[in-house]
């Protein structure tokens, strides 16, 4: 059984009891739209207790606002089949500016009536076919129009998180926005912050990662919420891109385009139906990965410097992704690339020893995807991407990545002391790994007898190594 036949099926037997059922919100539009919803859910005027009554298993998910998980079958992937079931209602005040401070069971009109956007208020009655919209979703989605439902004023002060979530749809699904709604979202932009961190940044990551994010971006705006919810690229939106005598536009336009032809690498493991999917963090890097340049700029004759904007992002990025409560995995990730977005520029004449450690990190076909779209939106070639590219298919990874020649335990064995010089030595070997100059044991330690003795600690007891 899929999902659909299964929400189709709890429609069925709510029915069957003598109780409205019906589709609701997103599952309705993206059925109109011919896509397949992420998930369903159901409206019913029945109450919460009497749906837990029809159905075995079942778990009060939104007891206060009326919400009922149904438990189902296993899906095709393994995993139980869940459709929430939400008894028709109407919200009372929005006083913390998320959710109501309390719910009073309606009708489907008035149901219809609290939602966000025209298009997430329709309807649909799956057992009879048939469509119930009382807000004009229909019509707007036709139109391709961004619309919210009654007064867009009212719509975002009860749940600010909606300025947001306005910008993902109008994006996702290539909506106009319709003006009264876009101008209320502006003017509720900066209230944004009463929202929680990990809300919003779910809002981003849902952004960032589908194919239309080069007009989230854009939207994000266009909204004035660039100054709430990421002031550190404020300073892009006039900093000139290019040398001064032939500039190709400002700052935020290219870090927009960046955004825009971004697509995942091949090395990044990815299917092809998945190509569009790009992961959050390579993503977030890629709208950050100049953040720094408007603290680090300064102006030569004959072009602009930016010294270390690559490090002053890093740490910028990092603050950024704490602000936002990521993931320690997703905000290493972030940092990682931000810090390295200009590294593998020089891949094709740099050094074995420090092209080879980063070649080998779990992150490099994002590194690459980043690289790659970094020089599509700034007209270069991909001499230095497609270079690395062919060094990872052709190398073997026991010679990118060799176990070390030589380690702490084989200097003790030597008779060396631990001490400050170790360090020193082994990176010293492990440089010459890398080049191809030490391939054995044996050869390391007579890199590390010939270095002690030019140190004058050749014998060991002669000095401390």
């Amino acid at each position: 059984m899929t999902e659909r036949e299964f929400a189709a099926d709890i429609v069925r037997r709510l029915q069957a009891a003598g109780y409205r059922a019906l589709w609701a919100g997103g599952c309705v539009r993206d059925e109109l739209l011919g896509l397949a919803p992420n998930d369903y859910d159901v409206a019913t005027d029945a109450r919460p207790g009497q749906v837990q009554g029809l159905f075995r298993r079942t778990v009060a998910v939104g007891a206060a606002f009326g919400v009922v998980e149904v438990i189902g079958p296993r899906g095709a992937d393994g995993e139980h089949l869940t459709v929430e079931v939400a008894t028709f209602r109407s919200d009372g005040a929005y006083t913390d500016g998320r959710r109501p401070d309390a719910v009073t069971y309606s009708s489907p009109e008035e149901d219809a009536k609290r939602r966000d956007f025209t298009i997430n208020g329709m309807f649909f009655d799956p057992v009879a076919g048939e469509l119930h919209d009382f807000v004009g979703g229909r019509a707007d989605l036709d139109a391709r129009v961004l619309r919210a439902i009654g007064d867009p004023a009212a719509r975002f002060a009860e749940d600010k998180l909606r300025v947001l979530r306005a910008v993902r749809i109008a994006a996702r699904f290539g909506l106009a926005v319709d003006p009264a709604t876009l101008e209320a979202a502006r003017r509720t932009a900066p209230q944004i912050t009463v929202v929680s961190a990990e809300r919003i940044a779910d809002e981003l990551r849902k952004l960032l990662s589908h194919s239309s994010r080069g007009r989230g971006v854009r939207l994000l705006r266009e909204f004035d919420l660039i100054g709430p919810v990421l002031p550190e690229l404020l300073g892009t939106f006039d900093l000139p891109q290019g040398p001064p005598a032939a500039p190709t536009g400002t700052l935020w336009e290219h870090l927009v385009r960046v955004v825009e032809v971004l697509e995942p690498s091949d090395l990044g493991g990815l299917t092809p139906p998945a190509r569009q999917v790009v992961p959050f963090p390579l993503a977030f890097a890629a709208l950050l990965h100049d953040v720094g340049k408007p603290r680090t700029f300064a102006r030569a004759p004959d072009k602009y410097t930016f010294h270390r904007h690559e490090q002053v992002g890093a740490r910028m990025a990092a603050v950024i992704a704490g602000r936002l409560k990521l993931s320690n995995a997703e905000t290493a990730r972030v940092t990682w690339l931000v810090e390295k977005h200009q590294y593998l520029a020089d891949a094709p004449t740099m050094r074995m020893s420090k092209l080879k450690p980063v070649l080998v990190h779990p992150g490099i076909g994002e590194l690459l995807a980043l690289h790659r779209a970094d020089a599509l939106a700034s007209g270069r070639g991909l001499e230095h991407v497609e270079f690395c590219e062919r060094l990872l298919r052709e190398t073997p990874p026991e010679e990118l990545n060799p176990p070390p020649a030589v380690t702490g335990d084989d200097l003790i064995a030597l008779g060396l002391k631990a001490g400050p010089d170790f360090k020193r030595l082994l990176d010293a070997v492990r440089e010459a790994q890398l080049e191809g100059r030490v391939r054995t044991k044996e050869e390391g330690l007579k890199l590390v007898e010939e270095m002690l003795k030019e140190w004058g600690k050749w014998p060991p007891g002669s000095g401390s190594a």
